[in-house]
């Protein structure tokens, strides 16, 4: 039983005491638009993906069903959209850090969408009050555009093109998210792109999608490495 890898959705509690417990890593995502092109779940699927990947390199971790809804308020103005805001995405994350450390002794989150960050970041002050062993890995590196431009559809391409919507890629807002980010907290991505792209993915590519991919799952081991080693 030991030798057998499971994500923990797919497991009995015997398979659970049975095996070694380091880090239990959680998809953290979202339901938000992305664009006329892209599915609401790119977010969480991404997520999925990387902590996938980790968990397959790294056979005492295990793999939690992921979190789908994050604070997506900056989307609300397009249908389909989800949010249930950062006060209570950091209180999910804190109440989970807390009940799983009972069975394991490290948290990591691999978190898929921007607007967790805060969150995220709440909840890491809380946990390091309590003496607790939590960390976040954000899918973002340099270089990639912010909203369901060039980086993530190009990622979905890599991954499962049949959810990419090909015919409807239209090039959305071009500019700093950084800059643009007071006025996406006060009306919404829809204030500065109709179509809710942040980014040009026109120009996407599989090929690309697999750089990100493998880029990403490596800045997530090594996060996974720090925290399953830390004091």
């Amino acid at each position: 039983m030991t030798s057998v890898r499971l994500p923990l959705g797919d497991a009995t509690w015997p398979d659970v005491e049975a095996r070694p417990r380091s880090v239990l890593i959680v998809p953290v995502g979202a339901t938000e638009q992305h664009g006329p092109h892209l599915p609401l779940d790119t977010d969480t699927y991404l997520a999925c993906e990387i902590a996938g990947r980790v968990n397959a390199v790294r056979p005492t971790s295990w793999l939690a069903p992921p979190i789908a809804f994050g604070a997506s308020g900056e989307h609300a103005d397009f249908p389909g959209t989800l949010s249930i805001g950062t006060d209570v995405l950091r209180d999910v994350v804190v109440e989970l850090v807390r009940d799983s450390s009972r069975y394991w002794r490290s948290l990591l989150v691999v978190n898929g969408h921007g607007g967790n960050i805060d969150a995220l970041q709440l909840a890491a002050e809380v946990c390091r009050h309590e003496s607790r062993h939590f960390a976040a890995v954000h899918l973002a590196l340099e270089g990639m555009d912010a909203h369901a431009g060039a980086a993530e559809t190009s990622m979905m391409l890599y991954l499962d093109p049949d959810r990419v919507r090909l015919p409807l890629l239209q090039r959305g807002h071009i500019g700093s998210a950084h800059d643009l980010m007071p006025q996406l907290r006060t009306d919404g991505v829809r204030s500065v792109s109709p179509s809710g792209v942040l980014g040009d993915p026109t120009g996407a590519t599989a090929d690309e999608g697999r750089a990100w991919i493998d880029a990403l799952t490596a800045k997530a081991v090594a996060e996974h490495d720090r925290l399953a080693v830390s004091r």
